[in-house]
């Protein structure tokens, strides 16, 4: 059967331009249409487990790599991109990470000037025609070279445990992402101890036994033999479940700083119970387990972003984070809350909060909850004593924290977008008629990798409705 999608490396020009002018969004491993919502284009690393954990700095949005606002993508007819322009954007993809093309722009009255000086010669007429030529095929080579080489490879180190598509998030990648977490726990129980707080990591061996057999079932050539183990890791990953439910509920009530980690291993235990079904192809029961969880783990979730945006959110747009955090960082994350919401609105909601921080900031720090500091770590002097918001090393150490939590409420955000459009890859299974297998086997048929490129695309012959 013809396939009605395409695989590429080389994102194509309407995807692009869509991007640029806001038509387009991406959400998780999907770019969709802002207003209908059809997904239209799935990423997925092609070659590399390049999902990374916890970078240091801040993750980044698709639409700030690629482009700012329309700079990149305009039609030929009212663009005009000079020597000068070019050489400009080769520069910086050679080797700044945060690129703004708007320098490569010119307008149209430049434009009419170009033509002007050219005074109607027969050279000048013929520059000017070459020139607009050749600026739309310009403009897309930047955008693809732009795309596969310096500026997608944001996407792939953005602040998220999860890779970019459930096809991607293999046993072997589970098993790396669940290690790393509990690596994490074993360096948080040093903290946590001075707090006088115990955590048990044995519930992580049932979830390393349930991989394992899921490994081997998929090895196996008995197709009942084959089932058998997979049902037997799937009863394995539904403990899992039921384990990080309770103790992420139980943190949260805490307010405990190893929250995040146990929302993670719940939605990995998801993801590997949901693997198993797909390996077996049974998508249905693949798409309610997802919807399941999607559910749980976003009420969870919320209240973590609840807790971390402390009593007082206006503690993050402090003079002193000033080129670190801004209100349009924030209003993402309250965008994550309710989409409805712009930065005016977000602003207005803060305006309060400001006045209140700097005329009580004790208030706010005596609110802050363990999950972003504790009284018991900070050492209070030769002479110990009890701890106060009063104290000035209290005070340093709260905001020194807040950009490293703001990341991190970036971070898992972006994971939990990433989990929900995991969904839609099933979704098109079932709708195009592909089995998992074959999914998994789609790569592009006339094109090699280029040199840089980690991401391939996945474009359906015709944009899709899917819900995420």
């Amino acid at each position: 059967m013809s396939l009605a999608v395409t695989a590429t490396f080389m994102l194509a020009d309407w995807v692009v331009k869509g991007l640029a002018d806001g038509t387009f969004e991406r959400v998780g491993g999907v770019i969709r249409e802002v207003g209908t919502k059809q997904v239209v284009t799935w990423l997925r690393e092609y070659g590399s487990n390049s999902s990374v954990l916890m970078p240091n700095g801040s993750p980044k949005n698709l639409l700030n790599l690629i482009v700012s606002g329309a700079n990149l993508i305009t039609s030929g007819a009212n663009t005009v991109v000079t020597t000068k322009g070019f050489a400009d954007v080769n520069q910086r993809l050679g080797g700044i990470e945060q690129v703004n093309l708007g320098n490569i722009a010119v307008s149209g009255a430049n434009l009419v000037a170009t033509v002007a000086n050219a005074a109607f010669t027969g050279k000048g007429l013929a520059d000017v025609n070459e020139h607009l030529g050749s600026i739309e095929t310009q403009l897309g080579e930047i955008g693809q070279n732009f795309i596969s080489n310096q500026g997608i490879m944001q996407i792939n180190t953005a602040a998220s445990v999860l890779n970019l598509g459930i096809s991607v998030m293999g046993f072997a990648v589970i098993s790396q992402h669940i290690q790393e977490i509990e690596k994490q726990l074993q360096q948080a129980q040093e903290l946590l101890n001075k707090i006088n707080r115990k955590i048990d990591l044995s519930f992580y061996a049932n979830f390393h036994a349930g991989i394992e057999l899921a490994l081997n079932a998929f090895t196996m050539t008995k197709c009942e033999n084959r089932r058998s183990s997979a049902l037997q890791a799937i009863n394995r990953f539904l403990e899992a479940e039921h384990i990080y439910k309770d103790l992420t509920v139980n943190e949260l009530s805490q307010k405990s700083p190893i929250i995040d980690k146990y929302i993670l291993t719940l939605s990995l235990a998801y993801i590997a119970e949901a693997r198993c079904h797909l390996e077996l192809e049974e998508h249905e029961t693949a798409i309610r387990r997802f919807q399941e969880g999607a559910k749980f783990i976003r009420l969870l979730l919320n209240k973590y972003i609840e807790l971390m945006l402390t009593s007082n959110p206006a503690a993050y747009l402090h003079p002193q984070f000033k080129g670190h955090i801004d209100l349009h960082r924030l209003t993402k994350i309250y965008q994550w809350i309710n989409p409805n919401l712009n930065e005016n609105i977000v602003f207005e909601m803060q305006r309060e909060n400001m006045l209140k921080l700097f005329q009580n900031q004790d208030q706010w720090l005596s609110s802050l909850p363990p999950a972003i500091v504790d009284r018991g770590e900070i050492k209070w002097g030769l002479f110990g004593g009890n701890p106060t918001p009063l104290t000035g090393r209290f005070e340093k150490e709260a905001y020194k924290r807040l950009p490293q939590v703001f990341e991190i409420m970036e971070s898992m955000i972006e994971t939990n977008r990433r989990f929900e459009s995991y969904q839609t890859e099933i979704h098109a299974i079932a709708q195009l008629g592909i089995s998992f297998h074959d999914w998994l086997k789609l790569t592009p048929s006339t094109e090699s990798q280029p040199d840089g490129a980690e991401l391939m695309y996945i474009i359906p012959s015709q944009p899709l409705n899917l819900s995420i």
